[in-house]
């Protein structure tokens, strides 16, 4: 868990599934939040929410599916749970592809949508590590001279120090002092971690 609590989301137009929701998962312990439309949802929206989506396929004016596109054009990592109906089950398969968590089909076992739950977020503080790790690799990145990047631009493409030291027109020596200071800035210690590291970000 991050500092930031998991919350279970909870999209739904009917009143009745958004208080058994909530009656069960915080029997569970969980922290859930529970909206009456895609639009309110949006409007409570943020970058920073962790957790998981449980998202009604079927809603008037803005359909869950609508919302997940929504979501995606946002850029949102939140993992989505959608609860189908029968004839929803086609809809619901092409949300998975596009990108969703999972779907479950009405009606349930209690079980069987808190064990998707406990997965969804496993996903979620997964996401959110790889999050923390690409931005401080974008932060060590931005801590590069102009000519650091351009040596370790060059020694990621697997250029040999002579190479880089013709094709920038410098020195070897000069070369190896910046393949030292790129290695230290970017925190690693072989040039398969900073491949890696370039990889993650690129």
């Amino acid at each position: 868990m991050s500092e930031l609590r998991q919350t279970i989301f909870v999209v739904d137009d009917d009143e009745a599934m958004r208080d058994s929701m909530t009656w069960l998962l915080e029997g569970e312990g969980y922290q859930v939040a529970c909206f009456a439309s895609a639009a309110e949802f949006l409007g409570a929206r943020s970058d920073e929410m962790r957790g998981c989506l449980v998202l009604d396929v079927r809603m008037p004016e803005m359909s869950g599916l609508e919302l997940h596109e929504k979501l995606d054009a946002l850029g949102s990592r939140l993992p989505i749970i959608f609860i189908t109906g029968h004839g929803d089950v086609p809809m619901a398969v092409a949300a998975l592809q596009r990108g969703a968590c999972d779907f479950i089909e009405k009606p349930f076992h209690n079980a069987d949508l808190l064990s998707r739950i406990e997965r969804a977020l496993e996903l979620d503080t997964e996401i959110a590590a790889r999050r923390q790790r690409d931005d401080a690799i974008s932060h060590r990145l931005e801590q590069l001279t102009q000519r650091e990047r351009e040596v370790m631009k060059l020694v990621v493409a697997g250029k040999l120090n002579k190479q880089i030291a013709d094709e920038l027109e410098i020195s070897m020596k000069t070369v190896e002092a910046h393949r030292a200071r790129v290695m230290e800035k970017m925190g690693v210690r072989t040039l398969a971690e900073l491949v890696k590291a370039v990889m993650t970000v690129n």
